[in-house]
């Protein structure tokens, strides 16, 4: 295999968080994605007896969830801490947030069920992805925004304020505050 990595002296975990190439067999990230993953079922069991206790969990599992957010389980994180969610922000049933790099959602959201939220690139070129390299770019989401039922974002992508994504979009690119954007890629269809 390419040592591609040759004179880098950083962990792969360093180049994470870099927002480079990296490869995911660094013990701190497995470290990691343990810790979210035994949260995110601790959140799961505790929200159904008792969901101001388990908002505790959700604390610790999310880097920042805002005042009076709520997010409902079961949620799917890859690391948890590098997900930021603002005030009074409403997140449905199996959102996914793969915050390889940082995922910022602004306050007063309404995330719909089954919205996927994902920051990982894999190189076009087949033998870097064979050799598991991988990379993410971080996603924005403004204020006041409404994201439909199983919306899709993909890397690097930022949504602006009161923007509202139609139920089953793919985010490829940008969109602009104040607009209704629907379809696969999502178009913007007319301003709000």
């Amino acid at each position: 295999m390419t040592d591609y990595f040759a004179g880098d002296p950083r962990s792969n975990h360093e180049r994470m968080l870099a927002g480079d190439l990296y490869i995911a067999d660094d013990p701190e990230i497995l470290t990691a994605q343990q810790r979210a993953v035994r949260l995110a079922a601790e959140y799961q069991a505790a929200y159904a007896t008792d969901v101001v206790g388990a908002q505790r969990i959700a604390r610790e599992l999310i880097g920042s969830l805002g005042v009076d957010a709520h997010v409902r389980p079961p949620v799917f994180v890859d690391y948890g801490t590098y997900l930021s969610i603002g005030d009074r922000t409403f997140v449905n049933f199996n959102f996914t947030a793969l915050d390889v790099a940082p995922i910022t959602i602004g306050a007063d959201c309404q995330i719909g069920p089954n919205v996927q939220l994902l920051t990982p690139t894999h190189p076009l070129e087949p033998q870097p992805r064979r050799d598991k390299l991988e990379a993410a770019k971080p996603i924005t989401i403004g204020d006041n925004v409404w994201l439909g039922g199983g919306v899709i974002v993909c890397p690097g992508v930022t949504i602006g304020d009161n923007a509202v994504i139609g139920a089953g979009a793919v985010v490829t690119r940008d969109i602009p505050a104040n607009v209704l954007a629907l379809g696969s890629p999502a178009q913007v269809i007319r301003s709000l």
